[in-house]
């Protein structure tokens, strides 16, 4: 009876995966049959999970004139898992003054060009900007194909506020200019957003300690949506005493909460409650506040409870 049920099960699951299959199939194929308008498609790729890479995605590459990437060869490495056999050329920070005039001709020309970086969304840390920017001033459609960004999927993960945040890029290599850097950044209402070398992510950590505070909150993510994805949560002083025993391989994103501002007044928070308890509960409100002032989630229930009762 036991190997008759396992058995239906098995046969439930294949059926199950037949039916998915031919969905997603179906989806992609209907995409693939619809026309690629002129343009400039800023393609988003995977940053380790091939399985992140999007219908949307696959079908505008499989569809484009042409394609400008970082590497030729990690491209087309990728693209032939996927069986997309397009024309690829260099696009980067080295050529980028000699290949943009050519991409702008192209577009002029009615036809359709994708960009994409090695892994993760184009022009984060990487080159493009320009080109965007000039696309769109000489009239030309520019469209986005969203997918994964590594900034994005250590943000979500990293149990750090998430309602303002600013990404900052690779911090400066030298440890002078890199502190300079820091400094600038230090009372920035926001959850901090870097990336960083594995070479340089205990100096990095180190500077942070010292610059921002070790007792601020803070995240190490490294290898997001491999194998071996590894994301640490610990104040900056730690991380930064425990970086010898973080292994020195693969993408490093950095993560440090916003500054608490023990200085902010009663009055003030008592003004953004106000708004806030007219359209929510207590405790939402008092989340909201805390989290927007940076201020102890305590403090601002207390004085919620006071508004509450009357007690201004």
């Amino acid at each position: 009876m036991a190997k008759n049920r396992q058995i239906g099960k098995e046969q439930t699951e294949a059926t199950e995966v037949e039916r998915l299959s031919r969905q997603i199939v179906a989806r992609l194929q209907e995409a693939l049959e619809q026309p690629l308008a002129p343009g400039l498609y800023l393609v988003a790729t995977p940053i380790g999970n091939l399985a992140d890479f999007t219908l949307r995605a696959i079908s505008v590459l499989a569809r484009s004139d042409i394609i400008y990437c970082e590497d030729t060869r990690h491209s087309r490495q990728l693209l032939t898992q996927y069986g997309i056999s397009r024309a690829l050329r260099a696009y980067h920070e080295h050529n980028e003054e000699r290949e943009l005039p050519r991409i702008l001709r192209e577009l002029a020309d009615g036809r359709s060009v994708a960009l994409v970086s090695d892994a993760g969304t184009p022009l984060i840390s990487d080159p493009g900007f320009k080109l965007v920017r000039d696309a769109a001033a000489a009239g030309h459609r520019v469209v986005s194909i969203p997918g994964p960004s590594a900034v994005i999927a250590a943000l979500s993960c990293s149990g750090l506020p998430t309602d303002r945040f600013l990404f900052a890029g690779f911090p400066p290599a030298k440890s002078a200019a890199r502190r300079a850097r820091l400094a600038e950044l230090a009372s920035v209402p926001a959850t901090l957003i870097f990336f960083e070398a594995p070479s340089r992510m205990a100096e990095t950590l180190s500077d942070m300690a010292e610059t921002l505070g070790a007792e601020r909150q803070a995240v190490v993510a490294r290898e997001l949506t491999k194998l071996h994805e590894e994301v640490l949560r610990a104040p900056l002083g730690r991380l930064a005493e425990q970086a010898a025993e973080i292994e020195q391989r693969g993408a490093i994103v950095i993560l440090v909460g916003p500054p608490q501002r023990s200085e902010i007044a009663d009055e003030e928070i008592l003004a953004s409650l106000k708004e806030r308890l007219a359209r929510g509960s207590l405790r939402d409100a008092s989340r909201e506040v805390a989290e927007m002032l940076g201020v102890p989630r305590r403090r601002v229930y207390d004085l919620a409870v006071r508004m509450k009762r009357g007690g201004q």
